[in-house]
């Protein structure tokens, strides 16, 4: 499919507020995860929009008689500002005066819940109470405890299928090793694993409210019941410890236990099993970076750093809090944000060869993981998984590459790859 690669090819005339310049209209769908190409480096065709020629806002209304196009179309309406350079998306994660986080993936709206998203769609200072309650149970103290087991699971993961010169790393590996960690942490029974599976593909990627509805609905029955087991019976488990957990003194009220297991579910099963499959894909496809991990291990830190840079899972939303100016454009209270990481993260005003990966690259600060206070609670989980994944491997695996004839397309999102075919000769 052909990328449009200028703002004229994505220039619109929908209707849109008042407030919103007409010359600041574009159709920013394809930028936002939905398309697939079969690109080397699939986020390529965006990165064109942090530009210095760019207007450092752009605005993507609805089309006309829909619903919109992307993660803008779920938090307004009306549709969303969008920022494509590092500096700006920078300022929407940091500056918590300008900038609101409340009712960001909030899914079960859907369904007429009320309870929020603990502690995504919480604003300071409330937040610092929640973030400061889950933190010890995704710091350096517990995934230290934690990386043994990790490190069992890869290897033995990888064990069943080094010797045969073959194995699905999307669907067979990358589906399944960061969920286990994930299920394991939370004391979830391995049972509900193809479940938990099936209702977050419903909830995130089948597009039908009805498909939505109903995975809202089994999950969230699911876990108020597995609560209240929690409650009766307490382990040394994730969920355990929050729903038996005080806050200030105090314990939880039902909306909160619900609103920080609801989140840690939602977040915990999609988005490592996304970056290992492009991760794989990137390396198959580019055998250099293979060859030099090999070669030098003490460079799998920085690499996952760089893998992470250069595959943006996610496009954050915010909305103003209040009225205010910025770029010469009038920002009204409610407005939404959409910040498109996949440009940003390119931006070479901020990454020098933005498009080249380079896994000594000093500063990489990217915003794969968002910032501020709202800085992804299991990043550090996150990159430990992907560090003792590619140690494990290249133990185990010689040079591999995808099977011929298989299908390369990439989804540059969430979405991402069902399915990877890779192979290698004996060793």
């Amino acid at each position: 499919m052909t990328q449009p690669r200028t703002l004229d090819a994505i220039r619109v005339d929908y209707p849109a507020p008042a407030h919103v310049p007409k010359d600041r209209l574009v159709d920013l769908g394809f930028a936002l995860g939905g398309q697939p190409n079969d690109l080397v480096d699939p986020y390529e065709p965006f990165g064109w929009l942090a530009g210095a020629d760019i207007p450092r806002l752009l605005f993507n209304p609805p089309p006309p008689g829909g619903h919109g196009a992307g993660l803008a179309s779920m938090s307004a309406g009306k549709g969303s500002w969008i920022a494509t350079h590092y500096e700006d998306i920078d300022r929407i994660y940091t500056d918590n005066e300008h900038f609101s986080n409340k009712g960001t993936a909030e899914f079960q709206r859907l369904i007429g819940e009320t309870f929020p998203s603990i502690p995504l769609a919480i604003d300071p200072p409330d937040h610092s109470k929640y973030r400061l309650f889950l933190a010890p149970h995704f710091g350096p103290a517990r995934l230290n405890r934690m990386e043994a087991d990790i490190r069992a699971l890869a290897a033995g993961m990888i064990d069943e299928f080094a010797d045969k010169g073959e194995v699905d790393v999307a669907w067979d590996f990358g589906r399944v090793y960061p969920v286990r960690i994930f299920m394991g942490l939370m004391g979830f029974p391995p049972a509900m694993f193809e479940q938990f599976l099936d209702w977050e593909w419903d909830i995130l990627h089948s597009g039908t409210f009805e498909k939505m509805g109903a995975a809202l609905r089994g999950v969230l029955d699911f876990l108020r019941s597995f609560i209240k087991e929690k409650e009766a019976k307490p382990d040394a488990y994730l969920v355990s410890s929050i729903v038996n957990g005080r806050i200030n003194g105090e314990p939880l009220t039902d909306d909160e236990k619900i609103g920080i297991v609801w989140f840690l579910w939602l977040g915990g099963l999609d988005t490592v099993a996304a970056t290992i499959s492009q991760m794989f894909r990137r390396m198959a496809l580019q055998p250099e970076i293979q060859d030099q991990l090999r070669g030098h291990p003490e460079l799998i830190q920085p690499a996952v750093e760089e893998f992470l840079r250069t595959q943006p899972i996610l496009s954050s939303s915010r909305s103003a809090k209040k009225d205010f100016e910025w770029h010469g454009m009038q920002i009204r209270k409610g407005d939404s944000f959409q910040c498109l990481n996949p440009a940003g993260n390119f931006d070479p005003a901020r990454f020098d060869n933005p498009r080249e990966f380079d896994m000594t690259r000093k500063a990489n600060r990217h915003m794969t993981f968002v910032a501020g206070v709202h800085l992804c609670l299991g990043a550090p989980l996150a990159r430990r998984e992907l560090r003792i994944l590619l140690d494990e491997w290249f133990k185990r695996i010689p040079a591999f590459r995808v099977r011929p004839g298989a299908d390369t397309t990439v989804f540059p999102g969430l979405l991402s790859i069902r399915n990877l075919p890779l192979v290698w000769d004996g060793k």
